[in-house]
């Protein structure tokens, strides 16, 4: 049985990866009206895994014979200055979740809930993964500058970006 801290913790992280969802939804757009399709692809699969992420947390929470208690969504920003920005702005984002992650971690060691310490490692590590992924467009977008060839090609690159199910939903 879940521990009610533990339950209503992974509930409000629910609503985070769902919020998370909908932040790259928009930023997907966003590239998108701007004539940045690679990038509005790119951010299309990163929608697509934070609605996965919150599909594992649900299902942990059913798991665990807890209750899945879905809260609203709020709104997200529709608007950025440039591709850096739109990068930096997902970098910061992800730190956010990182240190959600972590509280989250912290809480079920203070709980003794070693389960779902097992489970958040692997949140743990993709933490690592997204602001990576973050850190190494921000190097790129600085790089290319206000080059439009270096900009037309990171885009194109992008484009090439394919989803992948997370392991923790493989078989399901």
């Amino acid at each position: 049985m879940l521990n009610k801290k533990i339950e209503d913790a992974i509930n409000a992280q629910i609503n985070a990866e769902m919020w998370s969802a909908y932040l790259y939804l928009s930023m997907s757009a966003w590239c998108a009206k701007t004539g940045r399709p690679g990038m509005a692809n790119w951010f299309e699969i990163q929608f697509r895994e934070e609605q996965d992420h919150a599909r594992i947390f649900f299902n942990y929470v059913l798991q665990r014979g807890g209750e899945v208690k879905l809260q609203p969504i709020e709104a997200v920003p529709q608007e950025w200055k440039s591709p850096l920005d739109v990068f930096e702005s997902t970098l910061a984002h992800e730190q956010k979740v990182t240190a959600l992650i972590n509280n989250l971690f912290a809480l079920t060691t203070a709980e003794n809930d070693y389960a779902s310490q097992s489970m958040l490692k692997w949140f743990i590590d993709e933490q690592v993964e997204e602001e990576e992924n973050a850190q190494n467009m921000i190097d790129n977008l600085r790089m290319i500058g206000d080059n439009g060839y270096g900009l037309f090609m990171l885009d194109k690159e992008l484009a090439a970006r394919v989803y992948s199910t997370p392991s923790p939903l493989a078989g399901k």
